[in-house]
């Protein structure tokens, strides 16, 4: 299986963030989001929230997201996947044609763009991909058997699976429902099916294995850069990121 850390760029600043991203390169991941901060976010739970307020309180511009990871992609330096991870607005605003080829440009693999419905992202998607990146689309619990049609069709790269009906964030327990929705989506899609909202321990993936491809953890990451503004060291946090990161590798590599 593949671990897939998210992180926010620019908290608290993109310099911190490129450093992060190259400590996870380091653990082994392999492929890592990179959340665009936003004001408005329609998914996020507190952590992340938290975490966009404080970059964007600094005077983040999405020109300074695209400078760090193209001075990071283009260093020579062996680097994961990265998928963009950025409110439909941000896009809209910039100009779809504009935000991709700028994206194609920085080192992006791909975009999730978690507000732009499936029945409205085919114009969107087709740039994307007629760009060479992948269009990312996301299945809920609540998703219709119907629509799982649409949207994997729609989409490209792997399908991100909510594993539950709420915002992201830390659980103890995924839902047993889970396992149902991955075997129906499994019978709808080749493509690689990666779970995310919820995941944060390395014992949670064995209940994962041989039904998802990959698992994604955001909150339990990001939650450490709280530790900044407490009088922790970048390069502590960093460290301690980067030892969780190995046991999430470790975990989905494991065989039992």
């Amino acid at each position: 299986m593949a671990f897939m850390p998210f992180v926010t760029i620019g908290d608290p600043d993109v310099a911190t963030s490129i450093a992060l991203i190259r400590e996870l390169a380091s653990r082994g991941v392999d492929l890592i989001e990179v959340g665009f901060p936003y004001s408005d976010p329609i998914a996020d739970g507190p952590v992340i929230q938290a975490s966009y307020t404080r970059a964007l309180s600094r005077g983040l511009h999405v020109n300074d997201i695209f400078a760090g990871i193209q001075q990071l992609t283009s260093s020579g330096n062996q680097i994961p996947p990265l998928v963009a991870m950025v409110s439909y607005a941000i896009v809209f605003r910039l100009g779809a044609a504009y935000f991709v080829q700028r994206a194609k440009e920085s080192g992006f693999s791909g975009l999730i763009i978690p507000d732009l419905p499936a029945d409205e992202a085919s114009e969107v998607a087709r740039i994307i991909r007629d760009a060479g990146l992948d269009a990312v689309q996301l299945v809920a619990p609540t998703t219709t058997s119907s629509r799982e049609e649409h949207i994997v069709q729609t989409g490209s790269g792997f399908v991100y699976c909510i594993s539950i009906a709420g915002t992201t964030g830390a659980r103890d327990q995924l839902p047993e429902e889970l396992s149902g929705q991955l075997k129906r989506l499994r019978s709808k899609t080749n493509l690689p099916l990666a779970v995310g909202f919820g995941v944060s321990k390395p014992e949670q993936v064995g209940t994962l294995r041989g039904l998802a491809d990959g698992v994604i953890v955001g909150s339990a990451i990001v939650r450490q850069l709280e530790r900044l503004s407490s009088g922790s060291t970048a390069a502590e946090v960093l460290r301690d990121v980067g030892d969780f990161a190995a046991t999430m590798v470790a975990a989905t590599r494991a065989t039992r």
